[in-house]
């Protein structure tokens, strides 16, 4: 299990969002910082702790996700509204992938022409789907449109199997506990250890160092983990140099 940092930014600042309540109207905050990008993506850099994620939530993001990428080349990966108009520029900006959603999504179905011209465009190697998430009928959906819209898509084998010929890992946020710091899904994170090879990424309603116990558990060691509203970066009690030592020690893999 490796630590992947993020860095979310609304309406131009870095924040952290409840991100079931992102609407054309703002979104719930639990933080909203006094520093930019940059400053904390210098801190993974120095602290080595690539793969985490740059996510522009909306419009007018753009200035200060350069700025990350600039602070941290080729450790960050970028999503939010990414395209293949844009996608060569945020890698020639510096980020290592690019995180796609709603464009691999039409109508609630997967658009594999939209996947197809991404993967001509950049290489399936620099491709991170975020296959965001939200339980319905004893199922985990897609969620797109800001987590608001349900698709077609459950997270199970045999769809995950259809996606990795475009993309080298999957992001997966647990919407109904993003930004809650209520604990993480295990039934989810569980899942995502049995549905693919690939690197994949677990991000959702960490609260204390016993939900990255377990993560690591119910991931069997192998999903990957983000945490923002909990770290004391973001206004939280866990501190990121406790769950830096973490990372290092109990859960090297």
């Amino acid at each position: 299990m490796k630590f992947r940092p993020c860095i979310d930014i609304h309406e131009g600042k870095v924040k952290q969002i409840v991100g079931g309540t992102l609407s054309d109207s703002g979104a719930q905050e639990n933080f909203v910082s006094q520093h930019d990008a940059d400053y904390y993506a210098s801190i993974y850099r120095e602290d080595s702790f690539p793969g985490g994620h740059v996510i522009m939530l909306g419009p007018g993001n753009r200035e200060q996700a350069l700025k990350a990428l600039k602070a941290y080349p080729g450790g960050l990966q970028i999503g939010g509204g990414i395209n293949p108009d844009n996608a060569q520029e945020y890698l020639d900006a510096g980020a290592s992938h690019v995180i796609v959603t709603s464009y691999a999504f039409s109508n609630g179905m997967i658009n594999f022409d939209n996947l197809a011209q991404l993967v001509k465009e950049v290489g399936i190697d620099k491709i991170v789907l975020d296959l965001s998430c939200r339980l319905k009928n004893g199922s985990y959906y897609v969620v797109t449109d800001r987590w608001q819209k349900f698709t077609d898509f459950i997270i199970n084998r045999d769809n995950f199997a259809l996606l990795e010929k475009y993309c080298s890992e999957f992001l997966v946020h647990a919407a109904d506990v993003e930004g809650k710091r209520g604990g993480v899904d295990s039934s989810l994170i569980g899942i995502l250890a049995e549905v693919t090879e690939l690197p994949v990424t677990y991000a959702g309603g960490v609260r204390d160092i016993s939900d990255l116990d377990k993560v690591f558990e119910a991931g069997k060691g192998g999903v990957d983990i983000t945490i923002g509203s909990a770290l004391d970066l973001f206004g939280g009690d866990l501190p990121y140099d406790e769950v830096k030592e973490l990372f290092r020690t109990r859960y090297t893999r």
